[in-house]
């Protein structure tokens, strides 16, 4: 029976000589290196032979001992006898105004120059046309030309409260007039306060009224309006007075073509109400041949 000392020894020499997987010094792997240089192309060779063909039997053959530096000279060929040179551009007759105008109608249209040489519609590329403005808008509308000008009174900041926050809008209060007896007041409200302006310019024009003047460009009579909290009182004045009034009444009398009149307000002073309130006083006015007629009697016969 062996001893345990030599068991012990046994096992300790067949440890050494098995390979075990679990080694703690495996043996180094061979690392192989990849050389990053490129590799240096075949030498290109510059001589090219060709075989002259059977037609011509022309040598077309470049020998690459050529001097590309060698000065060749030039030897153009002589021009025939009978040759007669083209005539010149500048030599020839100038075109008219006409003409060349007639070219460019050709070449471009008649939309981009406005006049229509050719008989051609120079409202052809209007629909075509776009222009944008600023940031968050789209396309620009165009200022609509119906001989009405556009006045803005006030433009607030408003604010509604719904269930996700706050939504905030800008309102605009805008009076349009041809200052010729006709004048509107428009409100609107949009999130830009250029769409604002004509949202309220529209609703302005959906509301024109008539305003009676006399020949001094005046009230008839006197006439007295109210609009919510808002009273506003108007008289008639001589020549020469002016307007005198304040704040929208001013706006509204001016737009509407008056020159001598005074006006008052008495109540609120909330633009839009006393706007409005003007606009009451104002259609309550009749001139003297609009009553004279209803009565059926002649205009001389009012005064007495």
């Amino acid at each position: 029976m062996a001893s345990p000392s030599a068991t012990l020894y046994s096992l300790s020499s067949l440890s050494l000589h098995t390979p075990s997987p679990f080694s703690l010094f495996p043996k180094p792997h061979k690392l192989t290196f990849f050389s990053l240089l490129p590799k240096t192309p075949p030498p290109l060779s510059f001589a090219v032979k060709s075989k002259p063909s059977a037609e011509n039997e022309t040598d077309t053959t470049f020998i690459d001992t050529a001097n590309p530096e060698q000065d060749f000279p030039f030897d153009p060929p002589q021009p025939p006898e009978d040759f007669t040179p083209p005539p010149s551009i500048d030599d020839g007759p100038l075109e008219t105004e006409d003409e060349i105008a007639a070219a460019y109608e050709e070449l471009y249209g008649p939309a981009y120059s406005g006049v229509s040489v050719l008989g051609n519609d120079i409202h052809v590329m209007d629909s075509k046309a776009k222009k944008d403005t600023g940031f968050g808008s789209k396309v620009k509308k165009e200022k609509i030309r119906d001989g009405f000008e556009e006045r803005v009174v006030q433009v607030r900041r408003v604010t509604k409260v719904v269930k996700g926050g706050k939504q905030m809008r800008f309102r605009a209060v805008v009076v349009v007039g041809d200052k010729k007896g006709n004048v509107g007041v428009g409100v609107g409200k949009a999130k830009e306060v250029i769409s604002a302006v004509q949202k309220s310019a529209i609703d302005a024009r959906r509301n024109i009224i008539s305003v009676p003047l006399t020949k001094y460009s005046t009230f008839p009579h006197r006439a007295d309006g109210d609009y919510g909290a808002a009273k506003v009182m108007l008289r008639p004045a001589s020549p020469g007075t002016g307007v005198i009034a304040g704040g929208a009444v001013r706006i509204v009398l001016e737009m509407a073509g008056v020159e001598n009149a005074l006006g008052k307000q008495l109540g609120s002073n909330n633009a839009l109400n006393n706007a409005r309130a003007t606009v009451t006083a104002v259609q309550k006015m009749r001139q003297f041949r609009e009553v004279a007629e209803q009565r059926g009697i002649p205009m001389e016969e009012l005064w007495k």
